[in-house]
């Protein structure tokens, strides 16, 4: 079924973030969240231990989708919405390759929502770093998939009224295997959502909490103030009860009957216990529902993480069959049964 994974090579050391950093100049403003995830990246890579060019980094349009420019890579700033198909014709020929794809909330989910839904459930082993600021930055401000009900921007003066995408339950719906979320302001859980994502068979998408200074600053703020993260961030860690608070006085809690998830009293019946790698997405797509417009009972973490054999697993395998019956005869295709003759 072609589900083990290729083994990339490997250096006997790691190399250093520095090694990682370009000569370009980084053009994103002074204080967007674009900066964090950039250098948390190149220490990502740094600690992989895989050689540069084994690295490819491919990228739509967008604000986020300079990112190829400033890591030593290889990589390819691509067309709007269509990396995750590029990233699936590099990932499928050449699996010696660590396959990345950046993209952001706009790029993903507007024009290129078709292509991302279906390298996600295609399972192409490559990995997804959506940056979601719920606007568009680059175009300078106009309301994106993303935004929340009501957002006012320079395309919506009187208020959005779309509904938004959550890219955590869109990944979910299109049967993704590995969905995650973190934020720009935590650089360790980042790393650590970007290794689970690393050693996953398959596709893998981070959602980025990034934050845009300039066209939708402190969209974010609940979860990074000490007024209310604690209230407001549940962190999912797999094989632990799902606690959070000041004082881990709360707790995600199933209701026995209809299985539904809702916020209950950690010292009560019921209490979660996290299983990324439950089989069914609707327990995910539960925890994803949990939050609120205003950010509150926001889960970071991995949602999910299951085993499904990979797409070009199972490309390589139908080559190889086909290989093993020996050369074709062309003429006999071309001349085949499935030819017609039309009389005059």
């Amino acid at each position: 079924e072609g589900v083990t994974a290729i083994e990339l090579p490997q250096l006997a050391e790691p190399l250093k973030p520095a090694d990682f950093r370009s000569n370009q100049e980084v053009r994103w403003c002074p204080g967007c969240g674009d900066h964090v995830v950039l250098a948390t990246v190149q220490s990502f890579f740094a600690s992989l231990r895989i050689p540069r060019e084994n690295i490819v980094v491919i990228s739509g349009i967008g604000c986020s989708s300079r990112f190829p420019y400033y890591v030593e890579t290889y990589g390819m700033h691509s067309i709007h919405g269509r990396a995750p198909s590029i990233a699936t014709g590099v990932a499928i020929n050449r699996p010696d390759l660590s396959v990345w794809v950046i993209t952001g909330d706009g790029d993903a989910l507007s024009i290129g929502g078709n292509h991302l839904i279906h390298a996600l459930r295609r399972n192409v082993n490559l990995k997804i770093i959506l940056f979601n600021n719920q606007i568009y930055g680059l175009t300078k401000g106009q309301y994106s998939p993303t935004s929340k009900l009501g957002t006012v921007s320079k395309s919506t003066p009187s208020g959005s009224i779309d509904n938004p995408f959550d890219p955590i339950s869109v990944a979910l719906g299109a049967g993704a295997t590995f969905v995650a979320r973190t934020v720009d302001f935590d650089r360790k859980h980042m790393l650590e959502t970007l290794n689970a994502a690393n050693q996953h068979n398959g596709t893998a998408l981070v959602e980025v909490y990034q934050n845009c200074m300039m066209f939708n600053d402190d969209a974010y703020g609940a979860l990074n103030s000490a007024e209310t993260k604690q209230d407001f961030t549940i962190r999912l860690r797999d094989g632990e009860p799902i606690l959070f608070g000041a004082n881990n006085e709360r707790a995600v809690v199933r209701d026995p009957e209809t299985y539904e998830l809702s916020i209950g009293a950690a010292d009560g019946p019921n209490v979660v216990v996290h299983d990324a790698a439950t089989a069914n997405p609707a327990y995910a797509f539960g925890l994803a529902q949990l939050a609120d417009p205003d950010l509150r009972h926001t889960p970071i973490g991995v949602f999910r993480a299951v085993d499904r054999p990979t797409y070009d697993g199972r490309y390589r395998r139908q080559l190889d069959e086909a290989h093993q019956k020996g050369p074709s005869d062309v003429r006999k295709l071309l001349h085949g049964t499935d030819t017609w003759t039309v009389s005059a």
